[in-house]
């Protein structure tokens, strides 16, 4: 079963605690050639998906950056991937170390979210863009997980 969001920078332990003038958020499903991205707020507790940014290295930093600005959402939520039984793997550290540079870039909250399965289950929905689509289900996961 999937986890709720945490804190900033925490590791997916326990409940978070989202200020309540957190309303608009974005949501990125970091890959390492591809990045979905999704816009969604806290009163609708509803995502909707945005272009995937295919770029790798700084240019997809420097690309999902520009995103956040143009959006100028309150926080970000990063999905974080993990094997099925819960142990992290190489992307799970490449994913921390993306939130940590959006936070450092940003100044924005990055809540990470434990995304297992969300691209299994967008390609299941037959997402045409199952990036954009991933980042919508990890971001309405989030919104779920709010008071």
């Amino acid at each position: 079963m999937t986890q709720a969001a945490l804190h900033p920078g925490a590791n997916l332990a326990g409940p978070v605690d989202v200020p309540v003038g957190q309303k608009m958020f974005l949501a990125i499903d970091y890959g390492q050639k591809r990045t979905g991205m999704a816009s969604g707020n806290r009163i609708t507790q509803s995502a909707s998906p945005l272009p995937s940014i295919k770029a790798s290295g700084e240019a997809q930093l420097q690309a999902v950056v520009k995103c956040i600005k143009a959006w100028q959402p309150d926080a970000l939520v990063v999905g974080v991937p993990f094997h099925p039984d819960g142990a992290a793997h190489e992307n799970t550290v490449r994913a921390r170390k993306f939130a940590r540079q959006l936070r450092e870039r940003t100044r924005l909250a990055v809540y990470e979210v434990d995304e297992r399965y969300s691209t299994t289950e967008a390609h299941a929905l037959g997402a045409a863009d199952a990036d954009a689509a991933s980042a919508c289900i990890i971001l309405e996961q989030f919104l779920r997980s709010l008071p």
